[in-house]
């Protein structure tokens, strides 16, 4: 017999709601709303659509509302962040009784049952709940200018998830278009699936949805007055930005370039050399982030004091991080930094110090004993040092990404030259005055690119999906481990993707065990170099 208590099907689309969605202001997927229904409900309840709208963004960052308070790794999408950076080969991290996020550094997380790939499917799919509740009440064809915004909202933040879905659960998208992916719930099918279930749809089955709802909500933002109260909600340019991602992990070379160079047309700007030369990266007021999960000292994953990205991630604020859960950077990639890079002082050097740190700073690290090679990138909130008042913002997208976006997808396209013009000028000017890109191929510009994004982007969930796209091993020799999480895991192993959860394996009519990823054996380690 099915058990449909933790299915999404169920669940979600069913009414029953995944734990915490029934505290969202919106109708159960399940139901059956006519246009002139959908229509009078946003004119007769404008509150009601604006709090629905609202939700979605909330959903990035909540404590405990998708495997409980138990767990200290439940806190939305920066977990998945953590997450999938302990997965890779950059953010090392000892296996301890505090480290939340021992499991992926092991990979003793590929099973069904796993946390990692529970907290992952029911964070997204709870967000899509809220999206497809936004899309469902609000006509595609809208002449209205708010709503043109609030729907654009929904299509960018629907292809974020689904975006993310897709990179975990299938290989990535070149060489795989016709493999099974993750199940494709919207407005359009969601009573078909509430009634009936639904199979998992092929990769370029949710890409093409991903493709198509970045496109709507490009056409709306651009066709509308309305603007963002802030940078929790997307921008033309973040649409845009969106877009460039996707083009990029499916080889559209050209077209990623195109909408890279379009997301820098706003008036984010990167970060100067003076800036980054502090720890930092904790507000979203800084002109850098284009998008951000903005966090109030109110919000329960604050108030729980360790329960939130700063205290797993932070090296000089209280949480699980000061207590011996500390971040390092892969010592091979340290070592390659120039010492004219301003962001090597991001990680504290062989003796245990960093240049970018002020007094203060130093002397709490000295004292507490922090290690060679921990991160100093992310800073403490409202610069305290040890302060358990964990409100940083966190940011979703920032220009930089944009800029090396650029780079690589004009190399990729035919022009390493204007590909390599493109990462000299940024690391230069904004990184490393002593910067020079010598390569001349497009492989070799790719290979410079990825460089510059595992040092720019450290900690901000891009290092594991990068070896994807790129399919990479998973080198970890060199790197710092632990002898026995040394591995390397040969590109497209099973192990790389997630199977989808058990418990959605049991709860859905159209599923069964065959339709699963192949369950992967844990990694066995390798020598260390």
């Amino acid at each position: 017999m099915k058990n449909y208590k933790y299915s999404i099907i169920a669940s979600a689309f069913a009414a029953l709601s995944i734990v915490g969605c029934n505290d969202l202001d919106t109708e159960p997927m399940g139901s059956t709303i006519t246009q002139d229904q959908k229509e009078e409900t946003v004119a007769s309840n404008p509150e009601r659509i604006e709090a629905s709208v609202a939700a979605m963004p909330s959903l990035f960052y909540d404590f405990g509302k998708i495997l409980g308070e138990d767990y200290h790794s439940d806190f939305g999408y920066p977990a998945i962040m953590m997450w999938t950076d302990s997965r890779g080969t950059d953010m090392v991290s000892p296996v301890t009784g505090y480290n939340w996020f021992s499991s992926p550094v092991e990979y003793s997380d590929v099973q069904a049952t796993g946390v990692g790939t529970n907290l992952v499917w029911r964070t997204m799919y709870k967000q899509l709940y809220a999206v497809n509740s936004v899309t469902k009440m609000i006509d595609a064809n809208t002449e209205d200018e708010q709503l043109k915004f609030y729907l654009a909202q929904a299509y960018v933040i629907r292809a974020f998830n689904y975006f993310t879905l897709a990179q975990l659960y299938q290989h990535t998208y070149v060489g795989n278009e016709d493999q099974p992916c993750v199940i494709l719930i919207t407005e359009k099918n969601q009573d078909e699936v509430g009634a009936n279930g639904a199979k998992r749809s092929t990769v370029a089955e949710v890409y093409a949805q991903i493709m198509s709802d970045l496109d709507n909500a490009i056409e709306l933002l651009s066709n509308t007055s309305a603007v963002r109260a802030d940078k929790r909600y997307a921008s033309l340019e973040v649409a845009y930005g969106m877009r460039a991602r996707v083009n990029l992990v499916m080889n559209n070379w050209a077209a990623a370039a195109s909408d890279a160079e379009n997301a820098l047309k706003g008036d984010a700007t990167p970060y100067t050399i003076s800036q980054v030369s502090r720890p930092g990266f904790s507000d979203d007021v800084d002109a850098s982030w284009m998008w951000a999960m903005i966090t109030a000292e109110t919000d329960r994953q604050v108030t729980s004091g360790i329960c939130n990205f700063p205290s797993h991630m932070g090296s000089l604020n209280y949480g699980y991080a000061s207590v011996g859960a500390w971040r390092y950077i892969n010592k091979s990639l340290y070592n390659a930094i120039p010492a004219t890079d301003v962001r090597k002082g991001w990680w504290l050097d062989e003796n245990c110090q960093s240049p970018n740190l002020n007094a203060e700073q130093a002397a709490y690290a000295a004292k507490t004993g922090i290690p060679a090679y921990t991160q100093m990138k992310f800073g403490c909130y409202k610069d305290e040092v040890y302060t358990s008042t964990n409100a940083n913002d966190i940011p979703l997208m920032r220009v930089e990404e944009m800029y090396l976006i650029q780079a690589e997808a004009l190399a990729m396209a035919g022009d390493p030259a204007a590909g390599a013009a493109v990462l000299e000028n940024f690391v230069k000017t904004y990184r490393d005055p002593a910067y020079k890109c010598t390569s001349l191929t497009a492989e070799g510009v790719q290979s410079a690119v990825w460089f510059q994004r595992r040092i720019e982007l450290w900690g901000e969930g891009f290092s594991y999906t990068d070896l994807l796209r790129l399919k990479k091993n998973v080198d970890r020799r060199g790197a710092g481990y632990q002898e026995a999480y040394v591995y390397n895991i040969p590109a497209g192993d099973d192990a790389l993707r997630y199977p989808i959860p058990q418990s959605e394996i049991e709860g859905n009519p159209m599923l069964t065990e065959s339709d699963n990823n192949k369950i992967a054996k844990r990694p066995s380690p390798v020598a260390d170099l």
